[in-house]
């Protein structure tokens, strides 16, 4: 069962690259905000694997929680902000 957590593991790492791309080169910053959503859902994930990694789940979905709770905040925030300053191309 470790080796499949291991595995996953290594598949979210990967899957870091491809998601910063799309921050980093996206045409506009709607796409720009979907990769950081991605990548915040991606972490909570990540936690959650490690914490059955190292035989401590509930130490990690209390960290899993409180960073989406942030993560969601942050991204209503910064959708906001652009909403306001209304540049929708990037």
């Amino acid at each position: 069962m470790t080796t499949l957590f291991l595995v996953l593991l290594v598949v979210v790492g990967l899957s870091f690259i491809l998601l910063l791309y799309r921050i980093f080169t996206g045409p506009t910053v709607f796409d720009r905000l979907a990769g950081s959503g991605l990548i915040g859902t991606s972490t909570i994930f990540l936690l959650l694997l490690l914490g059955f990694i190292t035989g401590r789940p509930d130490l990690f979905v209390d960290i899993a929680i409180a960073y989406g709770a942030l993560g969601f905040v942050s991204f209503l925030l910064i959708a906001k902000y652009f909403e306001l300053k209304g540049d929708h191309a990037s």
